[in-house]
């Protein structure tokens, strides 16, 4: 029986706000071979919605996780090909 080991990892997402406009959102990962990735996100408020922060980081911190998981798809698809000597296919989401 193999054994299992557990792994845990903790994205950061930290927000600006330019004004009540603009939300910017950077999400930083740190695995354990101690590379980062890092991704970004940004929101603009229609003229006509209310400002409502929490959903303007909401909007650009989805995006930053979005942007991150293609980030980590590509790179697992990079070390996939350096370790088999082929050029794997990645599922683009």
């Amino acid at each position: 029986m193999a054994t299992r080991s557990t792994v845990g990892w903790h994205v950061e997402l930290e927000f600006r706000e330019d004004d009540d406009d603009h939300t910017r959102a950077v999400a930083l990962l740190r695995l354990p071979d101690g590379s980062e990735i890092r991704a970004h996100g940004h929101a603009n408020r229609h003229r006509v919605d209310s400002p409502q922060p929490r959903v303007g980081e909401e909007v650009a911190g989805a995006r930053a996780l979005n942007e991150l998981a293609l980030l980590l798809l590509g790179k697992a698809h990079e070390e996939i090909d350096a370790d088999s000597g082929r050029v794997s296919h990645p599922i683009h989401v």
